[in-house]
């Protein structure tokens, strides 16, 4: 049987330790020179372009997969999917939103991780692995890469917010057809999170729409007065 997974607990802050650590050391190998940012952005691309995949060798062994777990759909799913090109590429949609998406929402994931299976199962080292390699690149290319919102300052968070509505819009076409719970948006993760404070179905996702502002405007601020890279 495998372990349950209670958040706070030890292993989840030793799990956020070693994620911020790695992190931490990617980014300064990085900020190295050529020869380390050519390494560290190829072990991020892969580990963002692979995730999906490390998620489904996580789960096929367990009794407690469903059609969710199949899917690539889940936001941080994408989100990994667009980072890893993000870094490979620089096209800035794919920056802005690996950037806005990996550190107003996925951060989210890590704080109150919506998994039920704990140390040492497979989807315990596979969501960790997934959501950090998201927030990794999303802290990557401004610090490393030099990638900067566009100007004026808002333009990047509104174009990010238009492209989640749109993939909220997607995930609850796919759960009304599928019977899933894509973004959370048929009813809340069975762990505690944030969408607890935020009132009951549908009023949640209402609720949602204004954090995302919030979140996004205070990630834009710090470069508001700046010129605007590689876009």
């Amino acid at each position: 049987m495998p372990p349950v997974f209670h958040p706070f607990s030890t292993q989840h802050f030793a799990a956020v330790a070693i994620g911020a650590a790695i992190t931490a050391g990617l980014i300064l190998l990085g900020r190295t020179g050529h020869r380390g940012q050519v390494v560290s952005t190829g072990i991020l691309a892969f580990l963002n372009l692979a995730a999906f995949a490390i998620v489904q060798f996580g789960w096929q062994a367990m009794p407690e997969a469903t059609l969710e777990h199949a899917i690539p759909a889940h936001l941080c799913d994408i989100a990994s999917i667009l980072a890893g090109f993000a870094l490979l590429t620089r096209r800035p949609l794919l920056c802005e939103l690996t950037y806005f998406w990996g550190l107003a929402a996925t951060i989210q994931g890590l704080l109150t991780p919506a998994i039920q299976l704990g140390f040492p199962s497979g989807p315990f080292f596979a969501f960790f692995l997934q959501h950090f390699a998201i927030v990794a690149a999303a802290l990557y290319l401004p610090t490393v890469d030099g990638w900067r919102p566009q100007s004026p300052w808002w333009r990047s968070p509104l174009r990010a917010w238009g492209w989640a509505n749109a993939y909220l819009a997607l995930a609850m076409l796919l759960n009304a057809w599928l019977g899933t719970n894509f973004a959370f948006a048929a009813h809340k993760p069975a762990n505690p999170s944030l969408l607890d404070h935020l009132g009951p179905w549908p009023w949640y996702l209402l609720s949602m729409q204004g954090l995302a502002v919030v979140f996004f405007t205070l990630l834009a601020l710090p470069f508001a007065r700046r010129k605007p890279m590689g876009n």
